[in-house]
């Protein structure tokens, strides 16, 4: 879609006619030029499967733990290496981001994560690094690792919240609550400041309305992380969601109402804070509903419509000043 020159774009961070902060733009501005991030599996598990903090893993989780792209069974660099040969089609670029995210990748001892992080570090043409974790995994000596990779190589750890409310979180077997996450989110932030932080939000969870994603993304919005996954809620087959779903008791999101809880989600953020997604990839195989959302970007394409139909744009009703 192309810029309305009766509606020209308002936003300061764009040369396109997206009105949100996209991860393109700052990869773009940062390393002056594309980037691919490639999915990488380390056969880590998850606080919440094992029974630290509670067993299962959260209702919507597949068994890959969200590493559903990655080539586990690999090394790290024969999967990075198989990651770039499958997308070279796709990205002529020479600029990758290793990306740890299946499963808690800081959920280890410091001598076993020390490994991994060592042979990301020695992977070529590797400009940046992204682990995803939890905030209630980050203890001091994980810490203090993070903060040893971030002297070498631009860090970002992405830790997933998904809501701010701890009856959702309690409905969707979390395992923590929005208070455990904040004092993981404030250590992360004082103990590795080179460190940018992303958190990972997900619309549609059971039991929410409008109103209460708004709230997420009000509250998230006061954290001031450097970037901001927008997730919609899959249906995937295999997981307890799935057996919800199917016996009548989960209605997903249509695209209409995802396309409006997602823009008004947006105007409350500071127009600083990257958008790293505004909606997920569903493995077509595994996926139940919403089936619409296969059509990736029929989806993002609804979403600039309505930003531009609206002549609206991120932060337009943001309260924090940046």
């Amino acid at each position: 879609m192309k810029n309305n020159i009766k509606n020209p774009n308002p936003f300061p961070y764009s040369d396109t006619n997206k009105r949100y902060h996209t991860y393109d733009y700052y990869l773009r501005h940062r390393y002056g030029g594309k980037c691919v991030k490639l999915s990488l599996d380390a056969g880590l598990g998850c606080p919440n499967i094992d029974g630290r903090c509670g067993i299962g893993g959260c209702i919507y989780c597949s068994p890959r733990g969200s590493g559903d792209f990655a080539f586990r069974g690999l090394s790290i660099t024969a999967q990075y290496e198989a990651q770039r040969q499958l997308l070279s089609h796709k990205w002529e670029t020479a600029r990758c981001i290793p990306y740890l995210q299946a499963h808690t990748n800081t959920y280890a001892s410091p001598e076993t994560l020390r490994c991994i992080y060592d042979e990301v570090l020695s992977l070529p043409d590797a400009v940046a690094f992204h682990i995803a974790t939890r905030a209630d995994c980050l203890g001091p000596d994980v810490l203090k690792l993070l903060c040893e990779v971030s002297q070498k190589i631009d860090l970002t750890v992405e830790l997933g919240l998904q809501s701010v409310h701890d009856a959702t979180a309690a409905r969707i077997n979390r395992g923590h609550t929005f208070s455990d996450f904040a004092q993981g989110y404030r250590a992360l932030r004082r103990e590795v400041p080179r460190a940018r932080i992303g958190i990972h939000l997900i619309d549609g969870l059971p039991g929410e309305d409008a109103d209460m994603m708004l709230k997420t993304a009000k509250t998230v919005a006061g954290l001031m992380p450097d970037e901001i996954k927008f997730h919609l809620l899959h249906v995937v087959s295999g997981t307890r969601l799935a057996t919800i779903y199917e016996a009548g008791k989960y209605t997903p999101l249509t695209l209409a109402e995802y396309v409006e809880i997602l823009v008004a989600q947006l105007e409350v953020l500071p127009p600083t804070i990257v958008v790293g997604r505004v909606t997920g990839d569903g493995d077509p195989h595994t996926l139940l509903a919403p089936l619409w959302s296969l059509k990736k970007f029929t989806v993002i394409n609804a979403i600039d419509r309505e930003m531009e139909q609206k002549n609206t744009f991120q932060g337009k009703n943001s309260d924090f000043c940046v």
